[in-house]
């Protein structure tokens, strides 16, 4: 289920009107309607927020949205980054390349593989955004990827991610008529081993249309606590 998140100051503003009363959730009767969003019943209470169960009317789906406390603007500002990267990840859903899956689940079902070998949060988030910039940038998209996760996370993991095209490369450049030993021209690089045994573990097998993968909404919580605060930026205050 997807996730909007508001401010509880937003739900006082004039958007806010009595919803249609035709609508009706599975759980029960609907509340609020704000702009597309309806508000359904409280699902929980956190010390961030409190969660409903609604409805996105435009896409007729059911949604999770959190609300937070008015004061907490940083909260807010930390859930519109991570749902900017969610919305360009998800950009990659139904392009296949010539692959039985799309690079979409391929980037999720990498995650998933790491995930399950035991690898922390901050290599499984390598995992999943590893090929998000296939669509911006369809010759250089490890460069797109390292450049987004490059203030949050350490050289060993920003190293594997910058260069794990060459490294894949390995398992198919030579059907393109290309050299598949690329990578070599790092064999004396410290992460040389690191980011060749992320590429046989979890990229070269994560094509697999049988696999059961985890839900991109299972990866969230990991994905906000990556990109909660940055390590290495020219912005950085502290």
């Amino acid at each position: 289920m997807t996730t909007i998140r508001v401010t509880r100051e937003a739900l006082q503003g004039p958007k806010w009107q009595e919803p249609n009363t035709e609508f009706r959730f599975r759980s029960g009767q609907c509340r609020q309607r704000f702009g597309k969003f309806v508000l359904g019943n409280l699902i929980g209470r956190g010390g961030s927020g409190d969660v409903y169960h609604g409805f996105q009317r435009d896409l007729g789906r059911e949604i999770a949205v959190k609300i937070f406390p008015s004061d907490r603007r940083d909260m807010v500002k930390r859930a519109r980054k991570e749902a900017r990267i969610l919305a360009h990840l998800r950009l990659l859903d139904g392009d296949y390349g010539g692959f039985p899956i799309d690079r979409l689940e391929h980037s999720i079902q990498t995650a998933t593989r790491a995930h399950r070998d035991g690898r922390d949060e901050e290599y499984v988030i390598c995992a999943l955004l590893h090929d998000i910039g296939d669509t911006l940038g369809s010759y250089n998209h490890p460069d797109i990827a390292a450049a987004i996760l490059k203030p949050f996370v350490s050289p060993e993991n920003l190293w594997m991610v910058e260069k794990h095209g060459v490294f894949q490369g390995y398992y198919f450049f030579h059907h393109l008529g290309m050299d598949r030993h690329l990578r070599d021209q790092f064999k004396d690089h410290p992460q040389y081993q690191y980011t060749a045994e992320f590429c046989a573990k979890y990229d070269a097998p994560a094509f697999d249309p049988d696999y059961e993968s985890e839900s991109l909404a299972f990866f969230e919580p990991m994905l906000r606590r990556v990109f909660e605060k940055p390590r290495n930026s020219i912005y950085k205050t502290e």
